[in-house]
Parts: structure tokens; C-alpha cells; sequence
């Protein structure tokens, strides 16, 4: 990632914060961030790892940016920003090189644009787009090629979709939104009931709500709730290849990787991260600050903030069988040993946090 004009590194530490090891370094003009291996003269690049310190003595870079400790490592001539997060500094000067692209303004004469829409000023509309009634975009709106914006959804400020997303009827997209390729946001819920052999269709009548400053990954899908509304909290990072089913409720702040599902009336709190692949059953509650490790299946509620992960090694379903009884025996086998010896749960020291049964478990 780069920049046609650049910034000196005294620019940049005036801007982000940080300690510059030597001040005669301030006006090294910089184009790009890039591997500490390839990085030359004219490039930036972190260290954030501690794996990575052995690379600074061949640094050719302009500038490294690290944590303090980390400086003891790198040779006296190499330049170096010393912050309190590299990766965290990283991200926000990738953003000064790398800018989000602001609409450029007007409708494609490809596009489909409903008489009663209401298009703000420096909305942008590309081929094959269509926007539907009484559909509303914010100021500097940008709608991608084949997008389908359809009746009485509303779009804030500086979202971007990029091409073929589909948003159904009624739902309400917050500003500064990036919606990927290949999104659904709207599509009925999977609401069915079951009258003998015959599945009668449950009309999903709520919308979705999406908050500020969220970003959808490619190919997602955000069901409508059935009868309130599917919420996502402002400032969700939601990866590619996500399900959120009807009614789940996502906090603010929360980051999901992909291929998670999530089964309908979840309440998900504020500041969850939740690993690829990982699956959470209907109508249980997440802890805000709950992470979840890549692949585990959450079963029950989870009512206390912690690291959890659910994941047996993989292996014959009798063998699993026979593993997931015996846990469960164990678990109850040294309840009743601490309680027969009169120990407290807290009195063993041993055990390690995450097996402080009373503490972690799961609540129906």
C-alpha cells in the first residue's frame, strides 16, 4: 500500500503520536508500509511480534515502528518510532496512505432509479444499479455496479456498497457503512412451522438494522427478523461468508471472522470476538467481551466474559461419544472430591481460570 505524494516521518508522528529515535530522520519522505523483509529506503514497516525482532538487524527500511522493549534489538543507525501498539499505529498511518474513496457523485445512465427515491447531494449510482421506492441515500452514498437498493431502505452517510449487493425492503443502513460484494441484507429468516409433513411459511415482517461505522464482508447474509427487527451494533466487523439469522441482536464493537453462523434470536454483547467458523445456537445470550475460539459450538448462554473454546480433536463419532461423556463425568467426579475434602472451588490454586467450573460454566 502506498502514496503517489507521501509523508515525512515527522508528519506521520505528528499526526499518530510516537517517539522518533533520531530526530535528523524527521524529513525521510515515505511512500509505503511493506514487509520488514522487502522494505527499502522509501518504506515503513512494524514490528509487533516478538518473532520479528531478529529481522531488524538487516532492516533497510526508513523507519520501523515498534514498542520499547523491542528497541534493544535494532541496530543504533536504524531509524525508529517508538509507539504503544505497533499494529494499532500501523493501521491508522495504512489509512493516511490508503484512503477510503470518496463518491465522485451522479447516476449511470444504466442505472434504475425510482421517481420517489431521495438521492442527496455527491451520491454516486453505477451501471445496472437499482434503487427502489421511496429509498433514501445520504450525502456522498456510493452504490457499486448491479447493486439492488429496494423500497424504503435507508442508507446514511458515506456508506459504500460495492457491486451486487442486495438490500431488501425496509432496511436501515447507518453512515460510514462498507458493505462487500455479494451481500444480503433483508432476506427472510428461516421461520417455518410444521403442520404434519407440510412446512408453512412464517412471513418475516422485521427489518434489519445496521449501525455506523460497521463493515460486511463479501458474500454475507443478514436475515430480517420475523417480528422485530435484526440489529447490528455500530462498529461491528462482520468477515465474508458470515450467517446472522432472524432476530440476533449483535452489540457494538464486536468482531466475527468468517463462515460464523448464527441462529436466530442470539443476543450477542458489545465487544465480542468471535472465530472463524464457530457456531451459536437460537435465543442465547454472549457476555459483552466474550471471545470464542475458530470452530466451537456455543450451546448455552454465556453469562460471565471470558476466553472460551469448544473444540474436540477430530475423530470418530463413537469415540467423540465416549470423550464428551467422559468430560462430563470428570467435571462432576471433582466437584463432588473438593466438596467431600471441604475444599472451596477457589482453594485450588491448580486448577488454572478456565476450569473454575462455578465461574465459566455455561447457564441454560
Amino acid at each position: 500500500m502506498g502514496s503517489d505524494e507521501g509523508y515525512t516521518l515527522g508528519e506521520l508522528v505528528d499526526r499518530l503520536g510516537g517517539d522518533l529515535s533520531l530526530p535528523a530522520s524527521s524529513s525521510k519522505r515515505v511512500y509505503r508500509f511493506t514487509a520488514i523483509e522487502m522494505a527499502g529506503p522509501q518504506d515503513l514497516c512494524f514490528v509487533s511480534s516478538p518473532r520479528y525482532r531478529s529481522k531488524l538487524t538487516d532492516c533497510k527500511a526508513a523507519a520501523v515502528i515498534l514498542r520499547a522493549g523491542d528497541t534493544a534489538h535494532a541496530p543504533t543507525d536504524l531509524t525508529t518510532i517508538v509507539v504503544a501498539d505497533p499494529y494499532v499505529w500501523y493501521a491508522r498511518a495504512a489509512m493516511l496512505f490508503c484512503p477510503q474513496p470518496k463518491s465522485e457523485g451522479g447516476i449511470h445512465p444504466q442505472a434504475v432509479v425510482a421517481p420517489d427515491a431521495v438521492i442527496a447531494a455527491g451520491v454516486t449510482i453505477e451501471a445496472g444499479a437499482v434503487i427502489g421506492p421511496r429509498a433514501r441515500l445520504g450525502q456522498g452514498v456510493w452504490i457499486g455496479s448491479g447493486c439492488v437498493v429496494d423500497e424504503d431502505v435507508v442508507i446514511g452517510e458515506e456508506s459504500r456498497l460495492y457491486p451486487r449487493v442486495t438490500i431488501y425492503p425496509g432496511c436501515l443502513i447507518g453512515s460510514r457503512v462498507i458493505i462487500h460484494a455479494g451481500v444480503v441484507i433483508g432476506s427472510d429468516g428461516f421461520g417455518f412451522a410444521r403442520d404434519g409433513n407440510v412446512w408453512i411459511k412464517i412471513p418475516q415482517t422485521g427489518r434489519v438494522r445496521i449501525g455506523d461505522d460497521c463493515e460486511i464482508g463479501a458474500n454475507t447474509t443478514i436475515d430480517r427478523g420475523a417480528l422485530e427487527d435484526t440489529v447490528i451494533g455500530a462498529g461491528c466487523k462482520l468477515d465474508n461468508q458470515i450467517q446472522v439469522a432472524h432476530n440476533v441482536r449483535i452489540g457494538e464493537g464486536c468482531a466475527i471472522a468468517a463462515c460464523v453462523g448464527i441462529a436466530g434470536s442470539a443476543v450477542i454483547g458489545n465487544h465480542c470476538q468471535i472465530g472463524g467458523g464457530a457456531g451459536i445456537l437460537g435465543h442465547l445470550e454472549i457476555a459483552d467481551h466474550t471471545i470464542i475460539s475458530a470452530m466451537s459450538l456455543v450451546t448455552r448462554s454465556i453469562t460471565k466474559p471470558g476466553f472460551y473454546t469448544g473444540v474436540f480433536p477430530l475423530m470418530p463419532n463413537r469415540d467423540w461419544e465416549y470423550a464428551a461423556a467422559g468430560l462430563r463425568r470428570q467435571v462432576r467426579l471433582r466437584a463432588q472430591s473438593r466438596l467431600t475434602l471441604g475444599a472451596s472451588p477457589s482453594s485450588d490454586s491448580g486448577r488454572g481460570a478456565d476450569s473454575d467450573h462455578e465461574a465459566t460454566r455455561y447457564e441454560r
